[in-house]
């Protein structure tokens, strides 16, 4: 099963400035999530990361 991270960080997408808003089903619902939430702005980028559920791996 795959799951969607949705992330906040900055400009250059550093993973040390990664900010974690929720754990989604589908794509659409993260994305329709953070365009709700007003995360994207010009200081900010947001990420989903889809990753597998019941994997050991580095996000």
């Amino acid at each position: 099963m795959k799951l969607f991270i949705l992330y906040q960080t900055d400009n250059w997408k550093s993973r040390a400035s990664r900010v974690c808003f929720g754990v989604f089903v589908t794509r659409t619902k993260a994305i329709d999530s953070a365009k709700w939430q007003e995360l994207y702005n010009h200081n900010s980028e947001v990420v989903v990361v889809e990753v597998t559920l019941n994997l050991f791996e580095e996000v």
